[in-house]
């Protein structure tokens, strides 16, 4: 089995998918709603069995269930679990950060997402200095932000974001930073005030191709995505940028590549390419596994295509290892500056 990094030797700090409780905010009690109530009269999808390369062993480790006592005792919302994440056991027993913020519900309702959808929190002001002090308190080399989809504010949580990078700017200067945003669709202005925070990476996934998007993506629209990533550079070329897909959706090699092209021509550094993993019967079916052997073909096509970093495996996630990860993007990046 060759899972892309997953037997090499641990880094001394990597990444906790976690999601700051809002300390003022007033919580909706959920305790009697549909987590995802937009699904609910959908019709039931079978739930494959997973093949071999794909299985992962329960956590257990002795650092994954400090990690996870931590977590409690600190009244953090952890994506891992959200999301149902497969390399929950991995990043736990690494101690590694990624921080979501603007609450914990989403107002979209993507066929393939598992985060909680409908009324949103209320955003907590004081939440980008608690993820500053978070950072500063684990002593993370890089940490990776990231959010729900925030429709109902008018920049869409653009300034909660700037706020966050600051924040960790100040209290954790020597920590890199890495943000994975939503795509800001209908709020003018609001991606380029990201942008101008200068965060040392930003991420925004394209998810699929495009002719899924009504049934996979409905709320996003994929040339606006590719457009946001396309910004960045416009404004800032120190910026590194990154997108990533899932595949196992119903998506064809050559959709794959295709999109591979858009995401050179928008100048994106950063690929990564997972299999897509059905949370719940009321999710978008798995339309096929993706063998490994694949997944290294699509590396190679991707290098080939132009893009300094790419990760390509069945469980590669968009922040798994992300540290590790713009290590290995700096070198490239470096390299090729070298190389003229």
């Amino acid at each position: 089995m060759r899972i892309r990094r997953g037997l090499e030797p641990l880094t001394r700090r990597t990444h906790l998918l976690i999601m700051a409780r809002p300390e003022t905010a007033i919580v909706p009690d959920r305790s009697k709603k549909l987590r995802h109530p937009e699904k609910a009269h959908r019709a039931d999808s079978p739930v494959r069995r997973k093949p071999e390369w794909i299985r992962v062993k329960a956590p257990v480790s002795a650092a994954y269930n400090a990690t996870r006592q931590i977590v409690r005792e600190h009244g953090l919302v952890t994506v891992c679990e959200e999301a149902g994440c497969p390399n929950i056991g991995d990043c736990w027993a690494k101690k590694h950060a990624t921080f979501m913020i603007l609450g914990s519900v989403c107002t979209r309702a993507c066929a393939f997402c598992n985060v909680e959808t409908g009324m949103p929190d209320r955003l907590d002001p004081h939440e980008p200095e608690s993820v500053g002090r978070a950072t500063a308190k684990l002593g993370l080399e890089h940490a990776v932000v990231t959010s729900v989809d925030r429709d109902d504010l008018t920049d869409g949580g653009a300034s909660h974001f700037a706020k966050t990078i600051a924040a960790i700017r100040s209290q954790a200067p020597k920590t890199t930073v890495e943000v994975l945003t939503p795509d800001f669709l209908h709020k003018a202005g609001a991606a380029e005030t990201v942008f101008r925070a200068k965060p040392d990476i930003f991420n925004h996934n394209l998810e699929t191709v495009p002719r899924l998007y009504p049934s996979i993506r409905p709320g996003a629209r994929y040339f606006h995505s590719l457009r946001l990533l396309q910004q960045v550079k416009e404004i800032d070329r120190s910026i590194f940028t990154k997108s990533g897909l899932m595949v196992g959706l119903g998506e064809s090699k050559g959709e794959v590549y295709q999109v591979m092209d858009d995401l050179r021509s928008a100048d994106v550094d950063f690929l990564t390419i997972g299999q897509y993993l059905q949370p719940t019967r009321k999710h978008a079916d798995i339309d096929r596994f993706v063998h490994p052997d694949e997944f290294r073909a699509y590396e190679k096509m991707a290098y080939g295509k132009g893009f300094l970093m790419v990760s390509a495996s069945p469980l590669t996630r968009s922040s798994y290892l992300a540290g590790d990860d713009f290590a290995r993007l700096k070198a490239a990046h470096d390299t090729k500056l070298a190389q003229g």
